[in-house]
């Protein structure tokens, strides 16, 4: 499962943080949207309390978003995006399993490279990528993506100096054994304010992968940046970090680094959920809120027609959820682990099909349409980076 094992070193013990850390296939359902909150415990950071919580300063009930821009169009099943330190972005295609870098200013497309080992097919493929906490120094690429005989986690040099198209070294396993299915592959991955490797894991079309804290499927992993479990996990000796999850597919930490994760409901409700490490999130036994105490319940939930949630981005004191079956983007404002208005949608059916929303810094978003996944419309059009700004 674990390819290399390497002592974690003290400076990485030093860093650690227990932090609060949170599908369909693309849905089905009636079209009324919910809101709500779980109970305070469902999220709540180690260390913090509900006074604490109610101190904190809570943004407007109401929000706004304007489209700034087209960064660039033409992307083939666009899926992952990861903002360069000098304002360009790279993007992932998930059926040609390349990576390309977009101009941030002129949105000129630049592909860097395949990356060999990819089989992409359904849901599978070259999903989620992310800078290594380090990029500055080491120039590493992490990817998550859809193998031969499973889902796994890989980096990659990213050197300038060779030509376009040789760009990405070879890649190097980090993490093996995440079950793959023709559905339900997870793939979310990114880099926590702990520096640790946070990774949403599907269950694969088997739902009783879930509750098996032994298996890697439906589930969020915490990891060192050399794939061993991350020290604080809260089972030791094991990457998970939460369980009971259909299919992640968002990862976001809000300014207190809690953490909070999109998910994809059956037939009926779609979540977003504030991530308490250790935490039983439900699935298959619960869908969407619960009476059961031993599930931790979401903060907000949705019929699968109005979301089908993807990436999640924190921005302006609220979570920001892309929208796939819904096509929307959604805004649900925080008081701490809770929602604290009923969530927003905004630029429903413009775009089509909303994948991946990243924070661009501020007040400004990146947001990545999917309009060629093979569930788009052609009317939507193909798919392109867009930078908006909220409130």
């Amino acid at each position: 499962m674990i390819v290399h094992r390497r002592a974690v070193t003290a400076v990485l013990a030093a860093t650690t943080l227990l932090l609060t850390a949170g599908c369909s296939s693309d849905g089905s359902g009636d079209d009324t949207p919910g809101g709500g909150s779980g109970p305070a415990s469902s999220g709540t950071a180690p260390g913090s309390s509900p006074t604490r919580q109610a101190a904190e300063a809570t943004p407007p009930a109401k929000g706004s978003v304007k489209v700034l821009r087209t960064v660039t169009e033409g992307l083939k099943t666009p899926w992952g995006l990861a903002p360069l330190p000098d304002g360009d972005l790279l993007v992932s295609s998930r059926d040609d399993g390349t990576i390309t870098r977009v101009d941030g200013q002129s949105g000129k497309k630049t592909e860097l490279g395949e990356v060999s080992g990819v089989s992409a097919a359904g849901e599978g493929g070259l999903l989620g990528i992310a800078l290594s906490p380090e990029y500055a120094s080491d120039h590493m690429v992490y990817a998550y993506f859809t193998s031969d005989s499973d889902n796994r986690v890989v980096r990659m040099v990213y050197d300038e100096r060779k030509s376009p198209g040789e760009q990405l070294g070879a890649p190097d396993t980090v993490f093996k054994g995440i079950p793959k299915g023709f559905i339900h592959n997870g793939g979310r991955i990114a880099f926590g304010p702990d520096k640790m490797l946070y990774a949403g894991t599907g269950e694969s079309g088997d739902t009783g992968l879930s509750q098996d804290r032994k298996s890697l499927g439906g589930k969020i992993l915490r990891l060192t940046p050399e794939g061993d479990p991350a020290p604080g996990n809260p089972f030791p000796g094991s990457p998970v970090y939460s369980y009971g999850h259909r299919n992640v597919q968002g990862l976001a930490w809000d300014a207190k680094q809690r953490l909070f994760a999109s998910e994809f409901g059956q037939d009926t409700w779609d979540e977003l959920n504030a991530i308490k490490p250790g935490g039983d999130y439900g699935w298959p036994d619960a869908e969407g809120r619960s009476d059961d105490k031993k599930f931790q319940n979401p903060i907000a939930q949705w019929h699968t027609d109005d979301a089908s949630p993807s990436g999640v981005a924190y921005a302006e004191g609220s979570v920001w959820m892309a929208g796939l079956k819904g096509q929307r983007l959604w805004r649900i404002p925080l008081n701490g682990t809770e929602a604290s208005a009923d969530p927003q949608s905004f630029l429903k059916g413009e775009y089509g099909r909303l994948r991946t929303v990243v924070s661009a810094g501020g007040d400004k978003l990146w947001l990545v349409t999917s309009n060629t996944d093979g569930r788009g419309s052609p009317k939507d059009g193909d798919d392109r980076i867009l930078e908006i700004q909220v409130s």
